[in-house]
Order: structure tokens, then sequence, then C-alpha cells
């Protein structure tokens, strides 16, 4: 597919906001993208400006409300490259940031190539599963919850940073453990949000399945070490100076972000 200059422009301007974080705004690029394929090949032009590799993938809309605040029948993914995922526990500088928010997740990483005809079972086995803070950011003013779901593709599908704790291995974890497994956010010590597994696609694992069919059907393998943020377990606030901290079930245990505002 061929991009349109207003197409590809768009992809100029969106590694330019994320290079100098300095936000768009959407009101500039009504109608620009009209589907889900355009939008992938956006974003494709966009990680080719960055001219780095692909380490990983975002998940996003994976619930049937962020579905609906979207108006999206399906999830989307964005690429990420290799320093958008970070260590806990991790200090962050919002200055570097537009208007991010804050989500709850579990990362995978593949342990060899990855294919869609592997069953979640097999998937799971061939995994290793960390608990994760996720930073989700746009390169447009106020995007959230407005912005156009084929800008949110375009924009590498709202990328911003992953925080993964400590990894446990797929094989000592069932598919079900991981619908079951819940989590506690609190910032700076008061609770702000909890949600379960299940709310991502039923299953974080389902997430994963779909992620590496819908790469396969667009030629692109998901390859051994490549990570995937799977969806986030509750509906995310917006990120602020201070203490972000989750505490996971299932010995999956902490993660911890301290935002830092250096102006």
């Amino acid at each position: 597919m061929e991009l349109t200059l207003e197409q590809q422009k768009l992809a100029k301007h969106l590694f330019e906001a994320f290079k100098d974080n300095v936000p768009l705004d959407q009101n500039d690029y009504v109608n620009v993208v009209h589907d889900f394929d355009t939008a992938y090949e956006v974003q494709d032009a966009v990680m080719a400006l960055k001219n780095e590799p692909t380490a990983g993938y975002k998940i996003s809309l994976t619930s049937p409300e962020t579905q609906h605040m979207f108006a999206s029948d399906s999830p989307l993914y964005g690429a990420q490259v290799a320093n958008r995922f970070v260590k806990s526990p991790y200090v962050l500088d919002l200055a570097s940031y537009n208007e991010p928010l804050v989500e709850v997740e579990l990362l995978f990483t593949a342990k060899v190539d990855l294919t869609p005809d592997m069953s979640k079972e097999t998937l799971l086995k061939n995994t290793t599963v960390a608990p994760a803070l996720e930073v989700p950011d746009a390169r447009f003013k106020s995007w959230f919850p407005k912005l156009d779901k084929y800008l949110v593709l375009s924009d590498t599908a709202v990328g911003g940073a992953v925080v993964s704790g400590t990894p446990r291995d797929g094989d000592t974890l069932t598919v079900d453990e991981l619908a079951n497994v819940s989590a506690t956010l609190t910032y700076d010590g008061k609770q702000v949000g909890q949600g379960e597994g299940s709310e991502v696609l039923g299953n974080p694992v389902a997430s994963l399945e779909w992620l590496v069919a819908k790469l396969a059907e667009q030629g692109k393998p998901f390859l051994a070490g490549t990570q995937a943020s799977t969806g986030t377990f509750l509906l995310p606030p917006r990120l602020s100076a201070g203490e972000w901290r989750v505490d996971f079930t299932g010995e999956f245990g902490t993660v911890v972000l301290q935002v830092e505002e250096n102006k």
C-alpha cells in the first residue's frame, strides 16, 4: 500500500512529535486516515523513521469499555523500540512525556518464535510473564479519550513506556491462573484502582494470541525475545508526579514507578 502525501506527512509529524515531545493538534489530521490497514501502514512509516529495531508491542483496546470509548470492535497493537521497556523500580521524568496515563498489565516475552498455530497453553509455555505498569502517551494534545481510533493506531497505539517487574516462567503457570490474577494500583500510598486479568479479552493470553495472529496476517514474525504488553486490568488514571505502585496476586510481586517533574 502506498501512502498519500498527507499520510506521509502525518507519519513524519508523528515521528517529530515523538522525538521533540511537541504535541500535534488532532484537528489538523481529521480524515487523513480512514481504515485500520492504512493506520498500520502509517505506524510502520513512523517506526521506519525511528530507525531502530522493534523490540516489542503494546496492545490497546482490550476491554469492552475501552473499545466503546474509541468506537472500535477490535484491539489495536503498537510497535515499541527497546528503550521503552524498562525495569522496576524506575524513575520517570514527567516533562519528557505529553499527557501520559498509567495502566496495569502483564508483559510477555517470547522464549522461542511464536506462531499463530500455537494454542494458548503452548503460547504460555513458551513465554515468560512479568507484572508491569504501562505509561501510554500520545503525540496529540487532549488525546484521552477523544482521539480518533485511526490516529491512535497510527501513533503506535499511543505507546509510551512499559515498566516491568520480575518475570515468571510460563512453564510454572496455567492459562486460567492469568485470568484470575488481580492487581491493586496505589498512588502515594492511596488505592486508586483494582482489576483482574479477565478484563483483558477474558485472559491476557488471549490478547497475546490475538497479537501473534494479527502480526502473522501482516507478514510480521513474533521472534524469540520479542515482548508484548497485553492490555490494562483497569481504566487508566492520568499519570502525575509521585510514587505509583501496583501489587499483584499469584506471586507476581510488585512494580514501582517514581514520577518526577523536572522542568
